[in-house]
């Protein structure tokens, strides 16, 4: 399993970032299969303020450009992502890759023992 965490920051309108934790509470059937369908395992994302996090667990052969890439171009997903844009503080243009900064990791308590 591979693992890739991400950040991404909301625009600075609490009533847009309530609507954004909405939308979330109820993602479209098609964008779940999307991202099971390209090897995505799991994904979760956690909110501090504008602040948002992502956890992707992926399968070991999940390559992150063409994988994602390949989800970019399933059905409803450039829907999904022109939607969600309206609450993001990033380009609305941009693809899903560009609005989500890869983050590194710094610390691993099993690595460090």
């Amino acid at each position: 399993m591979k693992r890739y965490c991400q950040t991404l920051d909301l625009r600075d309108d609490p009533d847009m970032i309530d609507r954004y934790v909405e939308v979330h509470a109820h993602v479209w059937p098609e964008i779940q299969a999307g991202i099971r369908e390209v090897g995505i395992l799991d994904m979760q994302i956690y909110r501090l303020g504008r602040r948002l996090f992502m956890i992707m667990d992926t399968t070991d052969d999940f390559d992150f450009v063409k994988d994602n890439a390949r989800l970019a171009s399933l059905p409803r997903q450039a829907e999904w992502e022109a939607y969600v844009a309206q609450f993001q503080g990033c380009d609305p243009g941009a693809p899903s890759t560009a609005k989500w900064q890869l983050m590194d990791k710094i610390f691993e308590l099993d690595k460090t023992l």
